[in-house]
C-alpha cells in the first residue's frame, strides 16, 4: 500500500481520494480474510465494499486530510489518511441507518441496503422486517470498523486523546440530529430554525467541521486552528445540506442529478419545504401538506410539490441561504492566513461542497 506521502506544496486532492481508497480496500480485504478464516458470511464485507465503491465526494476524507495541512502536517500522513479512511467508513454506517429510517429506495444510485438484503430473502413474508434488520447490523458493523480503522493510526504524544474526543463527540452530534429529525422535534413542518437545528447536528459538524479539525488534530493544531474550522466549517456544512435538499427535489440543471421523491415521500424535515409552507398562500399551504409525506406521491403530484416550491419562493430564498453562507467561507478563509495551497484546496472543496452536482 501506498505510504500516503502527499506533497504539501499542491495538494492533489484525486491523489488523497485514491489514497484513502487504498486504506479502505487494503482495511476491508483484511475483514474479507477474516471472516473466510473464522465462518462468517462473506456477503457483510462485500455489501460494506459495494456501499463504499457507488459513489461519493469523499469530502470528508479529503477535508480531514486537507485540515492536517492546514496545521502544518507535511511528509508522511499516513495517520491523517487512516483517520480520514475511518470517517468513509462512519459515513457509510450514517447512511445506511438514515435509509432504513426513511426506507428510502436506493442511494447514490443503487438500490439502499436495506432494500438488497430485503430482495435476498425472496418471498419470505418477514422479508421487510429481516431485511431491516440485515442492513441496521452491516451498518452497525461499519460503525465499528471506523472505530477500529481510527485506532489503527497511530499519532504523536499527546494528540491521541484530542483525535478520539473529537470523534467521540462528531458522534455524539450525529445521534443527536438524526434524532431529532426521526422524532419530529421542533415547533412545526414551518419551521426554519427548527429544520436549520437538525441540519447544524446531523449534518454541518460531521461534513465539514469535525473531518477538518480531525485532521488538524492528528497535525498538533491549537485552538486558533479549532476555531477557525468551526467558523468555517458550520456555514459550510450547512450549505452543503441545503444544496442537497434542493438537489433530491428538483435535480441539478445539468441533467446529472435528476429530480427524486424521496424527501416529498418522507415528508422530510427540510428548510427548503419549511420555507414553502411560511410563504404559501392558504390554498398553496393546504396542498402542500397533502402532497407531502405521501408514500405513494407519484410523479405528477411530485411535479405539483415542485411548482408550488418553486412559486412560493422557497427555492429561490434557499439558492439565496447557500450562497450567504458560501460567502461567509470565503471570508473566514480570507483572514485565515493558511498556505497558498491549502487555502486553494479548502476553496475549491468549498465549491464542490455547495454548487450543484450529483
Amino acid at each position: 500500500m501506498t505510504s500516503g506521502v502527499v506533497d504539501a506544496q499542491a495538494i492533489d486532492l484525486r491523489a488523497v481520494q485514491r489514497q484513502v481508497d487504498a486504506v479502505l480496500e487494503d482495511f476491508l480485504a483484511e475483514k474479507t480474510c477474516a471472516a473466510a478464516g473464522r465462518g462468517h458470511p462473506p456477503e457483510v464485507v462485500q455489501t460494506v465494499r459495494d456501499f463504499l465503491a457507488a459513489g461519493g465526494k469523499r469530502i470528508r476524507a479529503l477535508l480531514c486530510v486537507v485540515g492536517w495541512h492546514a496545521a502544518g502536517g507535511d511528509g508522511d500522513a499516513t495517520s491523517a489518511l487512516r483517520v480520514a479512511a475511518s470517517l468513509e467508513l462512519f459515513v457509510a454506517f450514517a447512511l445506511i441507518h438514515d435509509d432504513i429510517m426513511d426506507d428510502s429506495v436506493s442511494r447514490r444510485g443503487r438500490p439502499a441496503v436495506h432494500r438488497v438484503m430485503r430482495a435476498r430473502l425472496g418471498e419470505d413474508e418477514r422479508a421487510e422486517r429481516l431485511g431491516a434488520g440485515g442492513a441496521l447490523l452491516v451498518g452497525n458493523l461499519a460503525l465499528m470498523w471506523a472505530q477500529e480503522l481510527l485506532h489503527t493510526a497511530r499519532f504523536e504524544p499527546g494528540r491521541q486523546r484530542l483525535v478520539h474526543g473529537l470523534y467521540d463527540a462528531m458522534l455524539e452530534e450525529v445521534m443527536y440530529g438524526q434524532y431529532l429529525d426521526v422524532m419530529g422535534t421542533g415547533r412545526g413542518a414551518d419551521d426554519v430554525e427548527a429544520a436549520l437545528r437538525i441540519i447544524r447536528y446531523k449534518t454541518a459538524t460531521a461534513t465539514i467541521e469535525r473531518p477538518l479539525q480531525l485532521g488538524a488534530a492528528v497535525a498538533g493544531a491549537g485552538a486558533a486552528t479549532m476555531d477557525v474550522f468551526t467558523r468555517l466549517g458550520l456555514p459550510l456544512g450547512e450549505a452543503f445540506q441545503l444544496r442537497d435538499d434542493l438537489l433530491d427535489v428538483f435535480g441539478s440543471p445539468d441533467g446529472a442529478c435528476a429530480p427524486g421523491l424521496g424527501d416529498l415521500r418522507e415528508g422530510k424535515r427540510t428548510v427548503l419545504l419549511a420555507l414553502g409552507l411560511q410563504c404559501a398562500d392558504p390554498v398553496q399551504r393546504e396542498r402542500l401538506g397533502h402532497l407531502v409525506g405521501r408514500s405513494d406521491l407519484g410523479e405528477r403530484e411530485a411535479a405539483e410539490a415542485r411548482t408550488i416550491l418553486q412559486d412560493t419562493g422557497a427555492r429561490e430564498h434557499t439558492e439565496r441561504m447557500i450562497a450567504s453562507r458560501y460567502e461567509q467561507v470565503l471570508k473566514v478563509l480570507d483572514g485565515a492566513g493558511f498556505p497558498s495551497a491549502t487555502d486553494r484546496a479548502l476553496r475549491g472543496l468549498a465549491v464542490t461542497a455547495t454548487q450543484y452536482t450529483s
